[in-house]
């Protein structure tokens, strides 16, 4: 049961963020400046590409569709093998994006006064390390 509410909410939270990314890659604009990081308050200068925020946007959609069928939302045949690496990756991931690559991301980043630094200490670091620590708390329960 526990692990079905979990995986629930991962799901939905893969979902929100999937929705986000094709937000963006249709040409919506809201949040961006938080979202990508900046070597200074300046505006933005990095250019990301419309097909990495769609590759982005369909990568996230999987780990929601994952979720889904790791709750019983959802009900199809996978491999074993595929979805236990799957169910262990996606937390992986997510727990080495909280610590970060120690320049403009995760905890221990060394740039720390932009916008984009200021969400990533206050929301997306956090979020991605709940991120994990929830995908391995199924795991070690499932």
């Amino acid at each position: 049961m526990t692990v079905s509410i979990l995986s629930g909410i991962l799901s939905v939270v893969f979902l929100l963020f999937s929705v986000f990314h094709f937000y963006w890659f249709f040409g919506g604009s809201y949040g961006l400046t938080k979202v990508i990081p900046t070597k200074g308050n300046k505006a933005n200068t990095v250019k990301i590409p419309k097909l990495a925020t769609l590759l982005v946007a369909l990568v996230l959609l999987s780990f929601s569709l994952l979720y889904s069928i790791k709750s019983g939302i959802l009900f199809f045949d996978i491999l074993g093998w595929l979805s236990d690496f799957c169910y262990w990756f996606i937390p992986i991931v997510f727990i080495l994006r909280a610590i970060g690559e120690f320049n403009y991301t995760g905890f221990f980043k060394r740039i720390k006064n932009t916008e984009f630094a200021r969400a990533d200490s206050t929301f997306f670091s956090p979020l991605c390390l709940l991120i994990g620590i929830i995908g391995i708390i199924i795991q070690l329960m499932a």
